[in-house]
């Protein structure tokens, strides 16, 4: 742990929290439809798209028509861009003529990128055309970030209306979060990125001599249009099978920090957003200090974690001195060292991003088991654009619940009380996530034709490579241990189902949560109401969180990473 890695982690959390103010104030206009500094150049282009599409903006939904509009909308888009995989033979911008995707793995992918998880179970310069690249996945980036947007407003309007029997329009907030916030923006990262020496072009790819006269295929294609989404959009999904890893997307330490900052940019901003459209700026900067202490945390621990010596390669060599000097370096880029690996590695995981700079997989056992808690926490440490927010909204209602437990009286949260029905869909949206990782995990362990056939490692480790498998798809981050080959039957039908429950199943809930809050009155705050805009809340969100992860991923934590951490220490590998 060196003062050069602590001086870039200070440098990115600084900008971060320059940048995080301006724009969550925007948003909050943005999607009030109030007037913005956009509005002369995109209100005609937002007014022509809802001619257009037959949408009336004035036009507001109760939560259940919010809801089918958004199942509706992802279940097209899935449907689009499964046939695209499929008939990519025929369709253009393919000049390696590559065949279509296979029915298993197209669904799975569609499913994928559908839900903001961006998981892949292929090699993506020898699976997927330019054209399905572009217009089936990069599509998809925009399309998914804005609906965790669209979803995490509503919930939010459901805090602040009082006796509201809607929530807000679907198709206005999708259209608003691409138009006024995704697709500019995008636009300028894009060209930074060109400019640092990211790729994008429609060549055909380059075939070079080595010096050794061997031939090497060296892939190209439209690269940089596709990175500044799939970081702005915590999506994930690489061009390039090495993702972050590979110089053609992330060539240089500024295109590393502007991708890192990327990622939590949007879902930083919209706790200034909370704070904003429910009058409680207090509060959104109490729900921003709880992640930012999760976050810090998560940080040190893997650092501190990669910076340890090998247990088995602590000695020294008497012709090239120590045999690991410096930490683990296995599995990482050179050029960004263990810092940026592990700062990178705890952004990609705190967000539900999954984009890597390195081999989560090579880690050591405890290094490795902080990217899993993080996911399994339930992507709410800043977590996607939409879904961290109104994630972590679930659990202030239960910290608001339990508060009130404490004191004897019924909670209140923002002038709302928080009731029954309240909690049972926070409780509902809470339990699926486990319970859909921890039955997929044991069931793929306990039947070794389907579950064990493609598993590289054993033991500890290979429970932690089909453990993260699910809890990554499950939370929509689209990372991987990557020592589990996932294409096949079994993990593409598995992994495809947990990333549609882990995104829609949860999504219903939340919204019906939302409806109900916003038909309640106001109630006025009296010297029993517990404030949500202290330290004491923010320590109190931070111990809720901790507990519900805690107690419901730490057996299966100990029989995975914790156990392979002491018996390497006592010399055994897998």
């Amino acid at each position: 742990m060196t003062v050069h890695g602590w001086l870039q982690f200070l440098l990115l959390f600084g900008v971060l929290v320059l940048l995080m103010r301006p724009l969550g104030l925007y948003l909050a206009r943005v999607f009030a439809g109030e007037r913005t500094f956009a509005d002369p150049v995109l209100k005609p282009v937002e007014g022509l798209l809802y001619r257009l599409f037959g949408v009336r903006g004035e036009e507001e939904m109760t939560w259940g028509e919010y809801t089918v509009s958004m199942l509706l909308c992802s279940f097209v888009s899935m449907l689009l861009t499964y046939g695209i995989e499929r008939m990519q033979r025929w369709l253009p911008w393919n000049p390696q003529h590559l065949a279509g995707v296979a029915p298993d793995l197209a669904w799975n992918t569609a499913a994928s990128f559908t839900t903001n998880t961006n998981w892949q179970s292929y090699v993506p310069e020898t699976t997927m055309s330019y054209f399905t690249q572009m217009v089936g996945l990069a599509y998809h980036n925009f399309l998914s970030a804005a609906v965790g947007i669209a979803v995490a407003i509503a919930l939010v309007r459901g805090i602040a209306r009082r006796e509201s029997k809607t929530i807000g329009n679907f198709w206005v907030d999708v259209t608003r979060a691409v138009l006024y916030l995704l697709l500019p923006i995008c636009i300028v990262f894009a060209g930074l990125l060109v400019q640092q020496g990211v790729i994008q072009n429609l060549k055909p790819y380059t075939t070079a001599v080595t010096l050794e006269h061997q031939k090497q295929t060296i892939a190209q294609g439209p690269v940089a249009s596709q990175e500044a989404i799939k970081m702005l959009g915590t999506n994930g999904g690489g061009f390039f099978n090495a993702n972050s890893a590979h110089p053609f997307e992330n060539p240089t330490p500024l295109t590393n920090f502007l991708e890192m900052l990327s990622i939590f940019l949007v879902p930083a901003a919209l706790t200034v957003t909370l704070g904003k459209m429910t009058g409680a700026p207090g509060h959104g900067r109490a729900v921003f200090a709880c992640m930012t202490v999760l976050f810090v945390a998560g940080f040190v621990a893997t650092w501190w974690a990669e910076a340890q010596p090998h247990p088995l390669l602590h000695g020294v060599d008497q012709r090239t001195g120590p045999l690991q000097p410096g930490g683990n370096m296995e599995g990482k880029e050179v050029r960004f060292g263990i810092s940026q690996s592990a700062l990178f590695a705890t952004i990609t995981t705190d967000a539900s991003c999954g984009a890597v700079n390195s081999m989560h997989d090579s880690f050591m056992p405890l290094g490795g088991l902080v990217p899993l808690a993080n996911i399994m926490l339930g992507e709410i440490v800043f977590g996607g654009v939409g879904s961290g927010l109104y994630g972590i909204l679930v659990y202030v209602v239960l910290a608001v619940f339990i508060a009130g437990l404490m004191v004897g009286r019924t909670p209140e949260y923002l002038g709302k009380k928080i009731e029954a029905y309240d909690v049972k869909m926070a409780m509902l949206y809470v339990l699926i996530f486990p319970l859909v990782i921890l039955v997929l995990t044991a069931i793929s362990v306990l039947a070794p034709q389907m579950g064990l056939s493609s598993l590289n490692n054993g033991g500890p480790h290979g429970l932690s490579e089909i453990l993260y498998a699910f809890t990554s798809a499950a939370g929509n981050n689209g990372s991987a241990f990557a020592g589990l080959n996932a294409n096949t039957h079994w993990y593409n039908l598995s992994l495809g189902a947990t990333m549609l429950i882990g995104r829609f199943l949860m999504m219903v809930p939340m919204l019906a949560m939302a409806g109900n809050l916003a038909q309640k009155k106001s109630v006025p705050p009296s010297p029993g109401t517990f404030p949500v805009n202290s330290g004491l809340f923010t320590v109190l969100l931070t111990g809720v969180i901790l507990i519900v992860g805690a107690l419901t991923f730490f057996p299966v934590l100990s029989l995975g990473p914790v156990l392979e951490h002491l018996l390497l220490r006592a010399g055994q590998l897998f």
